[in-house]
């Protein structure tokens, strides 16, 4: 069984290391970050937005601002195991319409938000994202 909690200050340790070894893991995403760097934005995101996460391991978290995912890493040990879709079927479950951008180049991604509902709205050539990966944006609006 898959349990949800809030993040708390101290879980930003773990989840900063989710999120560096998917980008350590994942040769097409440049490496803008160190690991400092990525444990002052998983404090930032706990502190300032809606942030959970599995619990006991931390394996997987989804950072929302309003309708906006802004993060979501599942530890690549934890694929597949269903903590995604509980991270997003609970935030579904908690309103009514969802967006969020992933990379083009994510299929793996851009086949799991097709899977959960989303719908494909928008894309970008990148130049105004800091990765300078082209985009794809995705919104979810409850029937």
């Amino acid at each position: 069984m898959i349990t949800l909690r809030d993040a708390k200050p101290e879980d930003a340790p773990a989840l900063a290391r989710l999120l560096g070894a998917w980008v350590a893991d994942t040769p097409w995403m440049p490496k803008l970050h160190n690991a400092e760097q990525d444990l002052g934005f998983l404090r930032h995101l706990i502190a300032t937005q809606d942030v959970r996460m599995s619990d006991a391991p931390a394996e997987g978290f989804l950072a929302r601002d309003g309708a906006a995912i802004i993060q979501l890493q599942v530890a690549q040990r934890a694929r597949r195991r269903g903590i995604g879709q509980a991270l997003v079927h609970e935030a579904q479950t908690r309103t009514r319409h969802l967006t969020l951008w992933t990379h083009q180049a994510n299929l793996s991604a851009i086949a799991f938000w097709h899977a959960m509902g989303f719908k494909e709205t928008a894309r970008t050539d990148g130049r105004d994202s800091e990765e300078n990966l082209p985009d794809i944006r995705f919104d979810w609006t409850a029937p």
